[in-house]
C-alpha cells in the first residue's frame, strides 16, 4: 500500500509538473505576460513554487487519486480532480479578482479552466501510476 501511495504521488506530481511546464513555457507564457504586466515577478520564487507543488500534489492524491483508486475508476479520478482543481484555482483567481487592483478578468477565466483540466489530468496520471505499482482496486 505504501509503495502504491508513493508511486501515485510521484505519478501525480510528474503529470502535474510536466503539463504545467508545457503550459507555462510554450502555450500561455505570452498570455500571462500580457495579462499580468508589472504584477509578474521577473524571477520565479523557486522555494514558493516547490512548496505549492508539494502541497497541491498531496491534496490531489488525497482528495482525487485515493478515492478513484478505491473504486478503480479513471472517471472518478478525472471528475474529483477537475472539481478539486476548479475549487483551488477559483479560490486563488477569484480572491485576486476581489482584492487586487487591475487583476484581469480574462486571466481569471483562463487560469480557472487550466487549473480544472490540469488537475483532472494529473489525477488520472496518479491513478495510472497507482495501478502500475500494483495498488489494490475495489475492495
Amino acid at each position: 500500500m505504501l509503495k502504491s501511495l508513493v508511486v501515485a504521488w510521484l505519478g501525480t506530481g510528474l503529470a502535474f509538473a510536466v503539463l504545467d511546464l508545457i503550459w507555462l513555457t510554450f502555450v500561455a507564457q505570452s498570455f500571462y505576460r500580457s495579462q499580468l504586466g508589472d504584477l509578474r515577478a521577473e524571477v520565479v520564487n523557486i522555494p514558493a513554487a516547490i512548496a505549492f507543488y508539494l502541497v497541491f500534489v498531496t491534496g490531489v492524491v488525497f482528495f482525487a487519486v485515493l478515492p478513484a483508486a478505491k473504486e478503480d475508476s479513471l472517471w472518478i479520478a478525472a471528475g474529483y480532480g477537475a472539481f478539486l482543481g476548479f475549487l483551488c484555482y477559483a479560490t486563488y483567481d477569484l480572491t485576486n479578482l476581489a482584492t487586487l487592483r487591475n487583476w484581469p478578468v480574462a486571466l481569471t477565466f483562463v487560469d480557472l479552466a487550466w487549473g480544472t483540466v490540469l488537475t483532472a489530468a494529473a489525477s488520472v496520471g496518479g491513478l495510472l501510476a497507482w495501478r502500475l505499482a500494483g495498488g489494490a482496486g475495489p475492495s
